[in-house]
């Protein structure tokens, strides 16, 4: 082999690792496109419903209330905190501060009656306005104009019956774990070897609810939960000389129940107790009625989403079935959108 050949040689791979990196810095452009942007995001997944296995249960009971003319009580959500203490070495908590917001979603799909007491900062400031008569009603209100102000009425505010506090109180990490390490291949220095790698591990959430009365502020109900979350990882390599060349090769897979998702299956749970005992439903065999399929009908309000009150009467195409549709509104997805039927 000549000098000139093998400087070729030499230069091959770098070359092909240069044309690789051009080819990948393609999709990005230093000048903004017709679209006025440097690069498409990536992703096309559509926006779906994040039930737990608890939240059909959830369901089960707003169906069983309206059907047995069941009235629920106006029920308030305050704060359901992280007693935890634990914080990610980057900053920020391990666990969702959320909670208070999963409660109140879990109550709608239970077809609570909620009022709102978490976030009243936007009233308190209109009430404030309309106190000063600084607020109209009118919907053709013209700036600078004298118009009629918005009246402050006696008792047009409903009070709630029961009120839902607690917080996340566990978060424990490696309660258990299991794994192998192996190794082998040929004694030669050359020859081949190969690795594999194995792991698992336990971890669980715990949260503490109440249902306090408003009146009163006695404690009707308690509920204690834990979960348990599992995650695991998987990995192999072999390592090879093969005409000179070295040929190393690895792959792996991992993956970890998600411990927000565990902390909504935990609070949905807690409410799905709490509501069947509001309910006076003694369990879920109140779900065995053909007739309580919450996605047979095409008139319920709540499902595996949340809960809303019609504007309009559309149920029959606008209702809590429509809303756990991934294709809907979506423009990739929903023909309609497409077709350009909007």
């Amino acid at each position: 082999m000549t000098a000139r050949s093998d400087f070729k040689r030499r230069l091959r791979a770098p070359a092909v690792l240069a044309v690789a990196s051009l080819a990948l810095t393609a999709c990005v452009s230093p000048v903004a496109g017709p679209s006025g942007v440097y690069a498409q995001p990536i992703g096309n997944a559509p926006v779906t419903a994040n039930p737990t296995p608890y939240s059909a249960a959830l369901v089960c009971l707003g169906d069983y209330a309206r059907r047995h003319n069941l009235p629920s009580p106006r029920i308030a959500v305050g704060r359901i905190s992280d007693y935890t203490g634990k914080e990610e070495a980057e900053g920020g908590r391990k666990v969702t501060q959320g909670a208070s917001l999963m409660a109140i979603s879990a109550l709608a799909k239970s077809g609570a009656r909620l009022v709102e007491r978490y976030d009243t900062s936007v009233s308190e400031l209109e009430l404030k306005y309309a106190n000063n008569k600084l607020i109209t009603d009118e919907a053709l209100a013209t700036p600078g104009q004298p118009q009629s102000y918005r009246k402050i009425t006696s008792g047009q505010v409903p009070g709630s019956d029961f009120y839902l506090v607690g917080g996340v109180t566990e978060l424990n990490y490696n309660i258990r774990s299991a794994g192998f390490d192996v190794a082998g291949g040929e004694s030669a220095t050359k020859g081949l070897k190969g690795v594999a790698r194995g792991r698992t591990f336990v971890m669980n959430v715990g949260l503490d609810l109440r249902l306090v009365e408003t009146r009163t502020l006695e404690v009707v109900d308690v509920v204690s939960y834990q979960k348990q979350i599992i995650g695991r990882e998987v990995s192999g390599g072999l390592f090879d000389f093969f005409d000179g060349n070295v040929i190393d090769i690895s792959a792996g897979e991992g993956g970890l129940e998600p411990v927000q998702l565990a902390v909504r299956a935990v609070v949905e749970r807690a409410v799905v107790e709490m509501m069947a005992n509001l309910y006076g439903v003694g369990g879920p065999e109140a779900c065995l009625d053909a007739a309580n399929d919450p996605l047979g009908g095409r008139t319920n309000t709540a499902g595996v989403t949340g809960a809303f009150i019609p504007a309009y009467d559309n149920l029959g195409t606008n209702n809590a079935a429509t809303r756990q549709d991934p294709s809907r509104w979506n423009a990739d997805r929903d023909d309609n959108l497409r077709r350009g039927r909007y």
